[in-house]
């Protein structure tokens, strides 16, 4: 059996299964070995009652005490209870569970596992897992993988089917040089996706994990650094001199430029009309006003007869650029003649917009990735403006191009990425960086708090509806997982919904959004949100990127210490974006005091570049799970500020290799080129190539 066999010669695997399995992108055996875990459970010791620590997930073993008390708010029905051992009393809320009454006998002892929270003197357990002696016994001491998972999978059965796979597939030749090996630090690969999913203990867990972002940032830099010499002197065809239209709209703009956004747009105005292409990022915080700088490279683009495109990462978002552009065009008088171009358009529209970029009747294309397809033919393409999302490398310039006259490109990142990692990871771009706010915005008021304070901030955010506003809330997951270690100590997107409904006046619209929605389910509710049609948007972090709602004044974040720093604050950077003042609650379920510390640091500071340095400092190899890193480079399981030691590794690696075998023609890097030739041929969404 190899990597390619399909999924459904397991043992236990019918076609209900492999249905399954291929929502989660599973179709073959190797497909479900790459599918690492997304956290480990580890089965403790239980401890007394008074030994509890507020912000831990903690086993108790204790007798429930009183009769049960229940109540429903709305369509949630909410058990109370308590549970005593010889050194105190706990305190148990369970969440559309009534059954429990009836399950949970009065003086019955049982194993109660979750996070433990505190409320005054009091400890409490919001849906803890429940364990007969016996059962909690088998599973002590032991790292237990757990999954990401559909309806109808679990835990148990991703288990049974991995060990099947790693018993009977071949993985192929180790793809590293011994030398390699040795001088990093690495295990083995066959080690390591044996020790990913079934680890003896930490340090096994550790190692393989290291092994595994060290192949994720090796294969990035090294394809990414021939790509760098590729086109690191691209011949400019398309020598842009500077016309009155862009300073003319400089002068009619209600605001002036800040120094940081004329010092960009002068490296940029400087490069359209050099002897080479350019290939520049443009790194800004969230709010620094970087559409403004990329507007005036396309109007300049526009200006001197050559048609420009603008890459969004999201349908909205490409709506909202069309419609910004097409306000510009009326209030200052610009030359665009802008097209949208979306996957969601009827053939008849796609057909149109083809045939008037084809004959230059527009100048400026806006759209998503729909604007790279085959179909798509430019009659003189000289500037693409996209996201860190799509980064091109020189093919795909020639394929955009369409006549080997390729085009500058403009990478627009809001991840603040401190300037020792961005050098590394964007090596093969010159790098602008805006890093002063517009002075006209008002600074996000912050606060760092435990979910004790639920209630006033559910309060608050009913005060805000109320005055005409909207607002965000973030949960870590989509569903809740029954076989949940802390069950509501990470809260969910679906259940969170139906609390908060239950929690907010009658009337106030509250709506859930997450990343397993149908794309158009994802974008008619962004579009009701932006249209004010929903009050409360209950998301996961797929709202980072993609909608821009000024009216938007409040950014709710649970379990925030599951995210990192720089991340949480590109979240906040979803709020603070129109005229009224706008408010970030973070709401930490752990009280450890080094995790609100750490959290606090966002109450000190809107830099993010300053965050993203703080978070740096702060991470460590401890790190490994749940703490997680989003936008331009969102490694399967690298994450660059935690593993920036990896990273550099990884870079000093991939520079001894090109200094002494660039072509990879050496005996000992056979393998490695087949797999770097196959990690390139993977790339088929034009990252990074």
């Amino acid at each position: 059996m190899d990597k390619n066999t399909p999924v459904i010669e397991l043992k236990g695997v019918g076609e209900k299964t492999q249905t399954l399995l291929t929502k989660l992108n599973i179709k073959t055996v190797g497909d479900l070995l790459a599918s690492w875990p997304r956290d480990y459970e580890t089965y403790g010791e239980p401890v007394e009652i008074r030994c509890l620590v507020p912000g831990e997930i903690c086993a108790v073993h204790a007798a429930v005490t009183g009769i049960p008390n229940e109540k429903r708010t709305g369509r949630l029905h909410i058990l109370n209870m308590k549970a005593a051992d010889e050194t105190g009393e706990l305190h148990l809320t369970f969440f559309n569970l009534p059954f429990l009454k009836k399950t949970l006998k009065r003086g019955g002892f049982y194993i109660f596992r979750g996070m433990v929270q505190s409320r005054g003197t009091e400890k409490i357990m919001e849906q803890p897992k429940i364990f007969s002696l016996e059962e909690y016994q088998k599973l002590t001491g032991r790292l237990i993988p757990r999954y990401s998972l559909t309806k109808g999978l679990t835990d148990h059965a991703m288990q049974k089917y991995m060990r099947q796979a790693l018993s009977l597939c071949e993985l192929g030749a180790e793809h590293f040089s011994g030398q390699v090996l040795q001088e990093n630090g690495l295990i083995t690969e066959r080690e390591a996706v044996e020790k990913i999913h079934f680890p003896n203990d930490y340090g096994d867990l550790v190692k393989a994990r290291r092994r595994l972002v060290f192949d994720e940032f090796f294969s990035f830099l090294f394809l990414m650094r021939k790509n760098k010499e590729a086109g690191e002197r691209l011949e400019n065809h398309y020598r842009l001199p500077e016309t009155a239209d862009t300073v003319r709209f400089l002068e009619r703009l209600p605001f002036p430029l800040t120094g940081a956004q004329r010092k960009v747009w002068e490296e940029i105005r400087s490069d359209l009309g050099s002897p080479y292409c350019m290939n520049r990022l443009v790194q800004g915080d969230v709010g620094s006003g970087k559409t403004i700088v990329a507007v005036l490279a396309l109007l300049m683009t526009a200006a001197n007869g050559y048609q420009g495109a603008l890459m969004a990462p999201t349908e909205v978002l490409a709506i909202q650029h069309y419609e910004t552009i097409q306000e510009f065009v009326r209030k200052y008088g610009l030359i665009f003649r802008p097209v949208l171009l979306v996957g969601s358009m009827n053939a008849k529209e796609k057909k149109e917009a083809y045939g008037k970029i084809a004959s230059g009747e527009v100048n400026l294309v806006i759209g998503t990735h729909a604007l790279i397809q085959e179909k798509v033919q430019y009659r003189s393409l000289a500037l693409v403006v996209t996201d860190e999302q799509h980064r091109f490398g020189v093919r795909q310039r020639e394929h955009l191009a369409g006549k080997g006259e390729v085009p500058h490109i403009l990478v627009m990142s809001a991840t603040p990425i401190p300037r020792t990692l961005a050098i590394i990871l964007y090596g093969d771009l010159h790098i602008s960086v805006i890093d002063e706010l517009p002075a006209r915005r008002l600074p996000i008021k912050n606060c760092v708090v435990n979910t004790a304070w639920r209630p006033k901030a559910y309060k608050f955010i009913a005060g805000e509806v109320k005055k005409g506003r909207q607002v965000y809330v973030i949960c870590p997951q989509v569903e809740g997982d029954p076989e949940s270690e802390g069950g509501a100590s990470l809260e969910n997107v679906v259940d969170y919904t139906e609390k908060l409904r239950g929690a907010l006046p009658p009337g106030v619209q509250v709506t859930c959004l997450h990343g397993r929605m149908r794309p158009a389910d994802k974008k008619r509710i962004m579009e009701d949100f932006s249209a004010h049609a929903i009050d409360v948007l209950v998301s996961t972090t797929v709202v980072e990127v993609g909608i821009n709602v000024p009216n938007a004044t409040v950014m709710m974040v649970e379990n925030a210490e599951r995210f990192g720093l720089a991340q949480l604050h590109q979240l906040r950077g979803r709020v603070g974006r129109g005229e009224y003042q706008s408010y970030c609650i973070f709401v930490s379920g752990n009280e450890k005091e080094e995790t609100m510390e750490r959290l606090k640091i966002l109450n000190s500071s809107n830099d993010g570049f300053h965050i993203a340095s703080e978070d740096l400092k702060l991470r460590g190899p401890g790190d490994l799970f749940g703490i997680r890193q989003s936008g331009a480079f969102s490694f399967r399981m690298g994450d660059i500020y935690s593993d920036a030691p990896v990273l550099k590794l990884a870079s000093d690696a991939v520079d001894r290799l090109l200094a002494g075998d660039p072509d990879l023609k050496k005996a000992e890097n056979a393998d490695l080129g087949r797999y770097l030739a196959e990690e390139a041929r993977n790339s088929v969404d034009f990252r990074s190539i």
